[in-house]
This record gives C-alpha cells, structure tokens and sequence, in this order.
C-alpha cells in the first residue's frame, strides 16, 4: 500500500534545505538556491529555505549552515547537489535529523556503472523512512507551491553582456509531465512555455532508486488542478505497480506515454542514460493498451495528444468527420485518421439531406460534394462551417469532427474561430483544428482555437493524431462502462 502523504514534501514543504548551496553563479547549487528564494520573495514559496554549504557563512543574503545537524529547525525536504561520493554522508545525517525527503540531483551513480553507491543511498533512504527523488535528476517543477529544483537558470548572459530567455518555466495549468531524462524535460518545458502549454507540475526522476511514476500518477489522481499526465519513459522498474497504478488513474484522468528505447540502439542508449533496462517494445505496447494509456509515437505527439485530452472530452467512438475549405488537407487527414484506426464514415442519409436543403437555400454551395472528408471548397464561408459543422455533431454516427480552415482563402474571416468554438460546446463531442500555414495570421488562428477550447495544429496528420488520442482513450473508457 502507498502511503501517498509521503510524496506532498516534494512538492509542498514546510522547509527545504540546499545541500551544496553555493554563491558562484554557474554552481547547481546557486540557481536551484535562487529559484526558491525568488519564489518565496513573489509569495509562491512558503516554506523556509536552508543553505548547506562548509564553504560559506552566508549564501545570496541568507544565513549559510556548515551541516544539516547545524539547523536548529526542522527540515521536511532536502536537495542534494554535492559529488556523489559524499551523497551517502548527507542522508546518514538527513536520517538523523528526520527529513521526510531527499531530490538527489548529483550524478555519477548507476547510469555510469556505480550502482553499489546508488544501492548505498537507497538502503539508507528505507531504513530511515527517506523517501527519494533521484539521483542524476532535475528533481522537480510545481508552478503552484513555487517549488523549483531546477538548476537551469531561466535567464542566461551571452558574451556580448546582453541577457536571453534561456529555460523559461511554463505558466500554471492542468498537465502532469513526469519524465525518466533530465534533459528531454528541460526542452519539454521549452517547448510548453514557447507553445503556451501550462504545466500542473514537472517531474524529473533520473535513475529512479525509489520514488517511480506509479507513486506519482496515484498522487496526482487526487489532485483537483490534474486534468492530463504525459510520461517519458526509457523502461519500468515496478512493472506491476504500475500497471496497476495507471489502471486505476486512467478511468480518472487520461494518461500519454512516450516510450524511448524502441529499438536496439535506443535501449542500449537509455540504459547508459538513467541505467533503464528497455524491455521488449511490444510489451510495453500491450501494458498500455490494457491500463489505458494513449501511446504517442513521438515527442511532438506527446504534447498534442496532451494539448487534446487537456480541452476536449473524449469521444465515445472512431467515426470521425472532416470538415475542410481544401481537399488535398482534408485527404491527407483522412489517410492519417484510417492508419491510426479510425473510421473516417461514409455520411448518414440524414446528414446528406440537411446538407441538400442548405444548399437549396444557397446556405451552402451547390458544388460541395455529400462525402467525407466534407470539402466546403475554398469559397466557403464562416457561417457555412458552423452550419456544416452542427449538422455533423448532431448526427448519431459520428463521434467527433476534425475542422481544417485555411486562412488563405478570401471568405474565411477570423470569426470562424469563435463560432466553431461555440458550435464544439453544443455536444460532449470532440472537435479538433487544423490551420495550415506560417505566417502570422496562421498563428493567431491556432492560438485563438486554443484559448477558445478547440486544441489547433499546423498540419492535417498532427490534428488526426490529436483526435485518434480522444477516441482511443474515450474507447478505453467505454469499455470499463
């Protein structure tokens, strides 16, 4: 049974000490010190904040401790960023004083072969009731407590002295990313704060010798900001825990994996990385189909499937329409779509009725075609989507619709975003968008798509991936009910 109040120190500490605290600004002691001390002046951060370090008295304006048994207060959370040789000492110390847990970002354990040294840092952890993050990891991201163990600092100076947006951290939001590599998670939350992704919270788990993604799902199930969690994954330690974890998480909140390590070469690379044995790929295939979890078959999938699960309900089955202003957009979504094992549905007679009558009344154009992918032609106009794209959602044999608009043409005007949107609230049917394009008018179509609900993507097979995840994990869901 896990006990789920040992993970909140992680994310929610009362006190946090800094071993390894250092004023030498390129030091992982210095830029996770002045995450958190930066949060607590905002007012995000509310536990009290410790340096460790021998070296110094004080550390960026705070009192600096020569040892853990030094602090006279009690420490709940403690973050580890010294040689891994002397990683054992410190949590020796840590048992004495009873810290809850420990973030061990130090490398140089069993990713390079040391693994007597990582077994070393474990036994003491359970003997004492440590619970542990780490080693050779970033450790974690909670925009919510301000709890940021990052050592990438967010602004970096190039040598002509002019400063730059480096690491930014993502805003607030719903999504969980838990992630097995350091540096796939750093550019993970790159990605999120360039594309306006919020984050709930970062995970960085790096060898994983005790706390591992099963905990974690299982903890954030019960956490009401938790809408969506995307994982990274190199290879599984618990195997059974969590299978049985993301079974029970995923009737709950949805679960997007990315397994690395596909291949020979990539599972040879994965184990010199965070010492990960791979597995056979098609097992892990098959445990994610059995406990519900959507596989994203690369990193750009991850995060649209993330994107969709995050603003659209799930779809009750796979019969999908395309509506579309291009045919040639509208063709390659509808291949995308059958590959993943849609159905991309011959329309009901009742939809192709309706759609005669509106074309009677000169509603919509007389030279659209009653087929699926639906192809309004490049004439067509707002109003003709909204009314197209109603029809489709109330008819009982289509399970969610994929909107394809492109600017370019001169009827489409920016008010389509709107009343798409609105059009999508109507049915607990998803509904995804595409625009294509580059330009600027392009991106302010997708971004407006997004803050309107309607999760949007610049290419037709990115959308079809986005609306196979909804009907994948809607699918799932059906089947348990």
């Amino acid at each position: 049974m896990i006990n789920l109040e040992q993970i909140r120190p992680f994310f929610e500490p009362s006190s946090v000490a800094v071993i390894g605290a250092s004023p030498i600004i390129t030091k992982v002691g210095y830029v996770v010190l002045h995450n958190l001390l930066t949060n607590k002046e905002k007012w995000i951060f509310n536990g009290e904040i410790y340096p460790v370090n021998p070296k110094y008295s004080e550390v960026l304006g705070v009192k600096c401790y020569p040892s853990l048994k030094s602090i006279k207060e009690s420490v709940e959370t403690i973050i580890i960023a010294i040689p891994a040789q002397m990683v054992p000492s410190v949590m020796e110390e840590a048992a004495e004083i009873g810290v809850k847990a420990a973030i061990i970002i130090s490398s140089g354990f069993s990713e390079v072969g040391n693994v007597k040294l990582e077994e070393e840092v474990k036994r003491i952890g359970l003997r004492s009731g440590i619970r542990i993050i780490g080693p050779n990891c970033l450790g974690v991201y909670d925009p919510y407590s301000g709890m940021d163990t990052l050592f990438l600092p967010e602004v970096k100076k190039l040598s002509s002295g002019r400063e730059v947006v480096a690491t930014p951290r993502p805003f607030p939001g719903s999504i969980i990313l838990i992630s097995q590599s350091g540096a796939f998670g750093a550019a993970a939350l790159d990605y999120m704060a360039g594309h306006g992704i919020g984050v709930r919270c970062f995970v960085s788990l790096g060898n994983r010798c005790d706390v591992a993604e099963h905990e974690l799902l299982l903890y954030f199930s019960e956490d009401k900001k938790t809408k969506v969690n995307l994982l990274y994954i190199e290879g599984i330690g618990n195997g059974r825990g969590f299978f049985e974890a993301s079974k029970e998480v995923s009737t709950l909140k949805p679960i997007v994996a990315l397994k690395a390590g596909k291949t020979s070469a990539g599972a040879r690379a994965a184990a010199s990385h965070t010492g990960a044995l791979s597995g056979v790929d098609q097992i892990y295939g098959a445990v994610f189909k059995q406990s519900g979890i959507v596989r994203a078959m690369n990193l750009e999938e991850l995060f649209d499937m993330g994107r969709a699960l995050n603003l659209q309900p799930p779809a009750r089955g796979k019969k999908v329409a395309i509506l579309t202003n291009g045919g040639g957009p509208g063709i390659v979504a509808a291949d995308t779509c059958e590959e993943s094992g849609l159905s991309v549905v011959k329309l009901s007679d009742d939809i192709i009725n309706r759609f005669e009558d509106l074309k009677k009344k000169g509603e919509l154009l007389p030279i659209m075609a009653n087929s699926n992918p639906v192809d309004l032609t490049a004439l067509a106009t707002s109003d003709m989507y909204v009314k197209a794209l109603r029809i489709l959602l109330d008819d009982k044999d289509i399970d969610g619709v994929l909107v394809i608009t492109l600017p370019q043409t001169p009827s489409i005007l920016d008010d389509v975003i709107e009343k798409v949107a609105d059009v999508s609230m109507e049915q607990k049917k998803p509904v995804v968008a595409c625009v294509m394009g580059g330009t600027e008018m392009a991106e302010e179509f997708r971004v407006r798509f997004e803050k309107s609900g309607v999760p949007s993507y610049s290419m037709p097979e990115r959308a079809a991936r986005a609306i196979y995840s909804l009907m994948e994990y809607g699918m799932y869901l059906g089947k348990l009910h």
